[in-house]
Parts: C-alpha cells; structure tokens; sequence
C-alpha cells in the first residue's frame, strides 16, 4: 500500500491545529536524512542472515524495518544513530556484548523484541522501531509480554535510551534492577497519533515476510 503524504500531512496538520499544538511538522519528517547537521556518529550495513548467539553475556537489539534507511530520526526527532549509540553505550557500561539484528518479517516492536530475544544467548533483546518505541523482551514471554514498554515515544531522550541499554545489559546477567523511569504526558496520544500513524504505516510497507532477520553489522565512528 502507498502512501500519500501530502494528503496525511494536511490530516496531520488538521488535527494538530485542533489540538492547539504549536510544535512543528519538520521534526517528525520522513524525508530528511538527518536531524542535525552533523555526520551521524555510527552506521550499519546488513551482514548476512542473524545466527543464534553464543556468548551468554549479550543483548540483542532488534532493529524495525525502517531504521537508519528510509526514516532516520524518532518521532520526537532524535537521530537514529544517537539513539543506538545510547543503548549500545548503556549495554556495555555493564559489561555485556550487543549484537544488533534487523527484522524484516513484522514491524510490530513486541515481535521484534521477541526475535531478538530469541537469537540472544542471555534470552534478553530490545526492540527498537523507527519512530522511538522500544521495548526490553524476555526469550520465554509470550509476544505482547515484555520486561519493559517504552510506548510514548515522544517523551524518550537519549538519556533515556541510555538507561534502556542498562537495565537490559542488567537482566542479561540475571539482575532485577528497578525499571527504567519515564515521563507520563497524557496529551503525548493525541498531540502524536496521526503523526505516529504515518510513520508506522510508511515502516509496515517496508516489511518482508519472506526476508530473514539480517546481522547487523555496526561501525562506531567517535
């Protein structure tokens, strides 16, 4: 199914311009390689089907679709690469491995937390979707159980981000560390709604469901 933005962005504005809402459209804009203008600080490429893990202290992060290629920034606008580079950074202050995986079989964050999970040696993986959600699964939950939902993507920051990779990094070593504070906004729904629609949809069509999970292979440049 296509899209056309033009006529969801008129919606968007609509509703947004009901809602009495001054932030602006070009923060959550599909188009724009990159939020800032600075060079993004890691890259990826795919590298062959994902294998199960075999070391026991790793997370697996599990990247949507979409990540860092047809969308680059969260909903709230923060770079792709920021956001891995802070839960990479979170993992490994506790002295767990990552591997980084892309699915390209759901754009659903419970199942792509779950397949990361699944392909972690520790059980323990994060899903990640472009617009900002994430999630921390637990190979042996079912799909829409999970240790931890961040489902306001727009009130996540990268310090944020940050104590996701922690405490992920944390249940992977057998800890019950206490779950990750967040902000409660009860306008972030509506403010957010149409905007996460088109976003969603632009990452579903980006779904194969004959593709496997691709390794991730991920270059840190400073």
């Amino acid at each position: 199914m296509q899209v056309n933005e033009q006529i969801l962005r008129k919606i968007i504005e609509n509703v947004i311009q009901t809602l009495g809402v001054n932030e602006p459209l070009k923060q959550t804009s599909t188009n724009t390689p990159q939020a800032t203008e600075e060079a993004p600080k890691v890259t990826i490429r795919e590298a062959g089907d994902a294998k199960p893990g075999k070391q026991r202290d790793e997370v697996v992060i599990g990247l949507a679709p979409a990540f860092m290629t047809k969308q680059n920034k969260t909903i709230f606008g923060i770079p792709h690469d920021q956001v891995l580079r802070e839960i990479i950074a979170g993992i490994e202050e506790e002295g767990i491995h990552y591997r980084v995986v892309k699915v390209y079989n759901t754009s659903d964050v419970s199942f792509i937390g779950l397949t990361a999970a699944k392909l972690s040696r520790s059980g323990i993986g994060i899903g990640l979707q472009s617009k900002g959600t994430t999630m921390i699964h637990q190979k042996d939950l079912f799909p829409l159980s999970n240790l931890e939902l961040f489902p306001q993507a727009p009130l996540l920051d990268l310090s944020t981000y940050r104590a996701i990779g922690k405490n992920a990094a944390k249940y992977a070593k057998g800890e019950a560390p206490n779950p990750v504070p967040t902000r409660n906004d009860q306008m972030a729904r509506p403010k957010y709604q149409a905007i996460a629609a088109i976003l969603h949809i632009k990452e579903t069509e980006l779904v194969d469901r004959n593709k496997k999970t691709q390794a991730i292979e991920v270059n840190l440049l400073g």
